[in-house]
């Protein structure tokens, strides 16, 4: 079975950090481009940063500098390394692999 499963979502104080990750099965994770997506309460899909096979990185503008994503090919995991967190950083937060989903992580970001 193709699977992607979610952890690390939680409560953060503005400022804080969260460390997220996405474990993979089912498939050959090393041929894939991981990506993570997120969605905030009543707003659409946002796309947030991907890792390329060969370890290439991309983020949206309003995360660079603050998130770090990797990946482990040994774990067949993805991480995202989230940093300085905002209020608006508030959302699911889902990793993808081509048409693949994860079932989501919530983050919130309150004091």
């Amino acid at each position: 079975e193709v699977q992607l499963v979610e952890a690390g979502g939680g409560l953060v104080q503005p400022g804080g950090s969260l460390r997220l990750s996405c474990a993979a099965s089912g498939f050959t994770f090393v041929d894939y481009s991981m990506s993570w997506v997120r969605q905030a309460p009543g707003k659409g899909l946002e796309w947030v940063s991907a890792i390329t096979t060969s370890g290439t990185t991309n983020y949206v503008e309003s995360v660079k500098g603050r998130f770090t994503i990797s990946r482990d090919n040994a774990k067949n995991t993805v991480y995202l390394q989230m940093n300085s967190l905002k209020p608006e950083d508030t959302a699911v937060y889902m990793c993808n692999a081509g048409r693949t989903w994860g079932q989501g992580t919530q983050v919130t970001v309150s004091s």
